[in-house]
């Protein structure tokens, strides 16, 4: 019993010895080492939210006057640019005299900017033009659009190296463009009152159309259209339409077979084919005239510059001398 009680005693001590153990053990990790600063329990960190006056002021966009603002995707969704800006502007045009051509347009060629034009008078001419080119329709401005086939204009034309370029195209203001025909009656059809003629300037016959206000006269004096034999030689002014040339008046200048008196100065002279060309002291204008050797007798009194007066009749095609008498000045 009294050795049960001093084991029991025994247990207690060693238990407190352990605890105490323990106890010394906490305290001295408790303690801070020797030249070390104590740890401060941090502070956990505070972020202040800004109020609306610290907020940072961004100064507002300002537009010099004058200049435009910067255009947005939503500003330039819808504008189209126009293809023909991108291309270099073309030179301007030499300061070179124009020749003014009359004609019907025959064909427009859109894609190399082109003109057929069958002159008047005769022959065809190919006339280049771009946007220098200034078209007119009467007296307003036009465009390349306005150009259409048959259509009579009048063109100022220029050379630019090898081509003729239009400097100015100008259509009829009216439905009509005069013009004149000098030529040989090929033939008169009173049904239909068309009269064709052989133009002395164009290779190709021209039609013309007598209507109930053509005027015929003859050495001024009124004369019938049954007078417009094959072989007439005459002078016609007309109109041009859509649809075909209206004779104005006809001028019947000779018929087949008559003798006509020429006066004036010796312009021309070929003795190989007997031709002679001289320029009239009455309306100054030129007449072919043809030597017939077995007829005239030419001698050197006949050279440029001589005052002659010949009687030569028209044979339906040309004038063949009947008689030649040189003028002494």
């Amino acid at each position: 019993m009294g050795r049960i009680f001093s084991i029991g005693i025994a247990g207690t001590v060693l238990a407190g010895s352990i605890l105490g153990c323990t106890a010394n053990a906490q305290a001295v990790a408790s303690q801070p080492a020797e030249g070390s600063q104590p740890t401060v329990a941090s502070q956990p960190t505070v972020v202040s939210q800004p109020t609306a006056d610290s907020q940072p002021k961004v100064p507002p966009t300002v537009t010099p006057s004058g200049i435009a603002a910067p255009a947005t995707d939503a500003d330039t969704a819808d504008i189209a640019v126009d293809p023909a800006s991108l291309l270099p502007d073309l030179p301007t045009l030499p300061p070179t005299k124009a020749s003014l051509i009359g004609g019907t347009i025959q064909k427009v060629d859109r894609v190399r900017d082109q003109l057929t034009v069958q002159v008047f008078g005769g022959g065809k001419m190919k006339i280049f033009f771009d946007t220098r080119t200034h078209i007119y329709e009467g007296s307003v401005l036009g465009s390349a659009p306005d150009l259409r086939i048959g259509d009579r204009v009048y063109v100022d034309t220029m050379l630019d190296g090898s081509t003729v370029f239009a400097r100015n195209i100008r259509l009829a203001a009216a439905n009509a463009i005069s013009g004149r025909s000098q030529g040989v009656v090929k033939s008169y059809r009173a049904d239909k009152g068309e009269l064709v003629l052989r133009d002395m300037l164009s290779p190709d016959p021209v039609k013309l159309r007598l209507t109930s206000r053509t005027q015929i006269v003859q050495d001024g004096h009124a004369a019938y259209a049954n007078q417009l034999v094959p072989g007439t030689l005459v002078d016609v002014n007309f109109t041009s339409q859509k649809d075909g040339r209206d004779a104005q008046q006809v001028s019947i200048l000779a018929v087949p077979g008559a003798d006509f008196t020429f006066g004036g100065v010796v312009a021309s002279l070929d003795l190989h084919i007997g031709l002679l060309v001289l320029t009239s002291s009455t309306d100054h204008k030129t007449y072919e005239i043809y030597l017939d050797p077995s007829v005239i007798t030419v001698d050197d009194r006949l050279k440029l510059g001589a005052d002659v007066t010949t009687v030569a009749n028209y044979n339906g095609t040309r004038y063949v001398a009947r008689s030649l008498t040189i003028n002494s000045r």
